[in-house]
């Protein structure tokens, strides 16, 4: 056909030549911006997975930041700590120089006071120093916050918790087994030992700490041989008390690591009715099983009868807990925390009440990090970090050497004046307190070392791939195939310029018409 009116084959020529200029025109955005998609219409789901994963790597990125910030925070915190050690480790050779009492003058021992005090002002100062961004780290502001805490508790020390926004914690205790001392009832007959003439009561008493054999003569009392036995129980770990015509041999602690074991080397031919060794009830540790007496020549008192202490048996908020003697400790990613129980005071003065127990209730406070990029509890670590002030670390129970009661005391009691002095003071007790103290801070850097080694660090690692993960898959679905852009390119560029000179043919084509009409 021959028609002037309507040019079809220009229009086609047309149409395809805008198709190809705009195929064209994409690539060259492509290839300027670099992104396969820069709007919507390019790929509506490839967008929607692009900018999901986008959001990811942003998450990603600030998880890492977060966790390169706690790893900055805890550095400080471990720097002061470290300070703190040296300086209890110099007290601690401080109070063992000190004891050597003939060897010292009064002014070398109160020179000796005198760096001991610098020293716990400067604990006290670093405890109060240390700080990031203003925040102070060793002064208890990272330290948990408890409430309405149970009677049965001795102590106990929250190390970890998560908690929700606004949120609190109750940590309950199931008692399922007491903790014990290890002990027996060596029965006498008597309020005295009664021996044959020329004759001694030989026997050997040991504990987790040590032993000693003890020798006594016929009519010694047995108030005198408690006494003896109690002159040395820091040496056996071994204490004992006259009762009812025998001595009550008990362990100083609870727990399986610690022992009793009497052994009778030499019996002095004793006499008497029911005497020999008895061992404890297992359901009062004050309480004699009269079914179990061996006799002092009986072989196994002669070569040494044994018994050893129980652990106490727990569950903390459903998890079983590991348990030393009259302690119990459980370490999850929800709850970190550890109890010292006490015993009941009952019936059986000795024991621990077995039940539940509404230990205290978490109400607050720890250092949280995010260290996930979805911010949620499951995302959020929580450490705690009390205060190390000399008044606050180094708590122990002692006895008073001459009227033998009990008395508290914590490290700031080595300062001058004070009843651990190192002038006048009792240095058994001061090196228990100090060793009590050298103990918390290395538990403490140990706890902070943990969190930075197997949480922060496997947290930065583990979220580096999964970053570089993340980036590839958002790059493969949105960024630009170079090589195959260039391709099309090159294939648009040679169809505009085919369709253009097309088009011109087209155009040209009802000109030849004019040919008919002559």
């Amino acid at each position: 056909m021959s028609r002037i009116n309507t040019n079809v084959q220009s229009l086609i020529a047309q149409r395809v030549l805008g198709q190809n200029n705009g195929q064209l025109n994409k690539s060259l955005e492509r290839l300027s911006t670099g992104l396969r998609i820069n709007r919507g219409a390019d790929d509506p789901a490839g967008l929607i997975a692009s900018e999901n994963l986008r959001a990811e790597k942003s998450a990603t990125g600030a998880a890492i930041a977060n966790a390169s910030r706690a790893e900055q925070v805890v550095n400080i915190a471990e720097g002061g700590l470290q300070e703190i050690a040296g300086l209890l480790n110099e007290v601690q050779g401080l109070v063992t120089a000190t004891a050597n009492d003939a060897g010292l003058s009064l002014d070398e021992k109160q020179a000796n006071q005198l760096q001991i005090d610098s020293m716990l002002q400067t604990i006290d100062r670093l405890s109060n120093s240390t700080s990031f961004q203003g925040t102070k780290l060793l002064n208890g502001t990272f330290d948990f916050r408890t409430s309405s805490i149970a009677s049965e508790l001795n102590g106990f020390k929250v190390n970890g918790a998560k908690l929700r926004f606004g949120g609190k914690l109750d940590v309950d205790v199931l008692v399922t087994q007491s903790a014990q001392q290890a002990g027996f009832f060596v029965s006498f007959g008597g309020a005295q030992i009664d021996l044959g003439s020329a004759e001694t009561f030989v026997f050997e008493v040991a504990g987790a700490l040590g032993s000693r054999q003890l020798s006594f003569a016929s009519g010694t009392a047995l108030s005198a041989i408690a006494d003896s036995i109690n002159t040395f129980k820091e040496v056996t770990g071994v204490s004992a008390l006259a009762s009812g015509g025998g001595i009550l041999i008990k362990s100083l602690k609870f727990g399986s690591d610690e022992f009793v074991r009497v052994k009778v080397v030499d019996d002095g031919k004793i006499t008497g009715t029911g005497i020999g060794v008895f061992s404890l009830s297992s359901q009062n540790a004050n309480a004699v099983d009269v079914a179990s007496l061996e006799t002092f020549t009986a072989t196994p008192v002669q070569n040494g009868l044994t018994d050893k202490g129980q652990d106490v048996g727990a569950t903390i908020n459903g998890v079983v807990a590991v348990s030393d003697g009259t302690k119990a400790s459980i370490n999850t990613d929800f709850l970190s925390v550890e109890v010292d129980l006490v015993a009941s005071g009952g019936v059986n003065p000795d024991a621990i009440t077995l039940g539940k127990i509404n230990a205290f209730t978490i109400t607050g406070g720890g250092a949280d990090f995010q260290l996930a990029p979805q911010v949620d509890i499951a995302g959020k670590v929580n450490i705690g970090i009390g205060n190390v002030a000399a008044r606050n670390i180094g708590k122990t129970t002692s006895n008073d050497p001459i009227t033998g009661s009990a008395f508290n005391v914590n490290l700031s009691d080595l300062a001058g004046g004070k009843r651990l002095n190192v002038v006048g003071g009792d240095l058994v007790a001061a090196q228990v307190s100090v060793e009590s103290a050298i103990t918390e801070v290395s538990i403490l850097r140990g706890r902070l070392g943990a969190f930075q080694k197997n949480i922060i660090g496997a947290t930065i690692r583990s979220l580096g791939v999964s970053l570089e993960n993340t980036t590839a898959a958002e790059s493969a679905i949105r960024d630009t195939d170079f090589a195959s852009e260039t391709a099309q390119l090159t294939r648009t560029q040679v169809l505009v310029a085919s369709t253009t000179n097309v088009l011109g043919i087209a155009n040209n084509q009802p000109q030849t018409v004019l040919q008919l009409l002559g």
